[in-house]
């Protein structure tokens, strides 16, 4: 197969270090990551570029100096409260550098694969297809509409992944895994809130990341939706999960909806539907159960 080299933004996050750590497994695959300080991942075939993404210049110059052949965007200020809170500095990280890797991409004729999210709808309707018009609710989902809609005017050769909520271990830290922050409290023996009214349809971080390298080495362009096979709430999903992993399910606890002074609202049902990736991808998509198993089968630097 022919080598293909890959750029990795935000490289030291949960779902860019999964990716990572699977592109290691083809020889193919040349993999730089980005990041803003240094991770200690060490791989052959990988390289680490330390730098503030805001940095036009730098990475301008770092695109330039690697000449990927695809560049995946996984880095944001991903935290919705910290982001309502927070608009200016997430207008520039979410947006802006978006807008530069467009630019550069149009450029240096490279692919590009962005991570969206499944927050981009009001969450009224549920079981959103790729045709169905965004309704942001909140301000980070707001930035993540505009970078779509900056993309999908002005790339060439991209693609718009919207992942359902990921679910699955880090490499190294905890990242943004929920569900290694809910294990760590579950370790202790103290229950773990999640909402009975929040839908989604999670997927696992091991088939997120297959299905993102696949598009790699794919011709598809266009919005993509990347979620599992099942529509449930996070109470139930969360029970789900502790159940298989060998812990009482009663420390799974309703959250209930908070009042809280400055808190961004968030989506009620913003399930996805996942046909078009059945079709368009080898990568299956998979049950609930499914994904947990292949979490366990694929579980490194953490032990249950």
């Amino acid at each position: 197969m022919e080598k293909k080299k890959i750029i990795i933004t935000g490289g030291g996050g949960f779902a860019a270090g999964n990716i990572i750590y699977q592109a290691m497994r083809f020889e193919h695959f040349e993999v730089h990551a980005i990041e803003l300080r240094n991770v200690p991942l060490v791989q052959a075939r990988l390289e680490w570029h330390v730098f503030d993404l805001q940095n036009g210049e730098e990475l301008k110059n770092t695109i330039n100096r690697v000449n990927p052949d695809v560049i995946v965007h996984t880095a944001a200020v991903s935290d919705i409260d910290y982001c309502e809170a927070h608009q200016e500095i997430a207008e520039k990280t979410n947006v802006g550098v978006t807008e530069l890797l467009v630019s550069i991409c149009n450029e240096t004729k490279c692919r590009l694969i962005y991570f969206s999210s499944d927050s981009v709808f009001d969450g009224i309707a549920g079981n959103y297809t790729e045709e169905d018009q965004p309704k942001p609710v909140n301000f980070y989902a707001n930035t993540k509409v505009r970078s779509e809609n900056l993309i999908r005017e002005n790339s060439r050769n991209w693609v718009i992944v919207r992942p359902s909520l990921i679910m699955g271990f880090p490499v190294k830290g905890a990242g943004n895994s929920f569900l290694w922050r809910m294990v760590k409290t579950l370790r202790r023996g103290e229950a773990v809130a999640f909402p009975r009214i929040e839908v989604r349809s999670p997927i696992d971080v091991i088939t997120l990341s297959r299905a993102i390298l696949e598009l790699a080495d794919h011709s598809y362009c266009g919005i993509l939706h990347l979620s599992g096979n099942n529509a449930l709430s996070r109470f139930d999903m969360a029970r789900s999960i502790a159940t298989r992993l060998g812990y009482p399910a009663e420390l799974i606890v309703d959250k209930k909806p908070s009042v809280e002074t400055g808190r961004a609202p968030r989506p009620r049902n913003v399930s996805l539907s996942n046909i078009r990736a059945k079709k368009i991808l080898e990568t299956p998509m998979l049950d609930l159960d499914e994904g947990i198993d292949l979490i366990i089968e694929n579980m490194r630097d953490t032990t249950l």
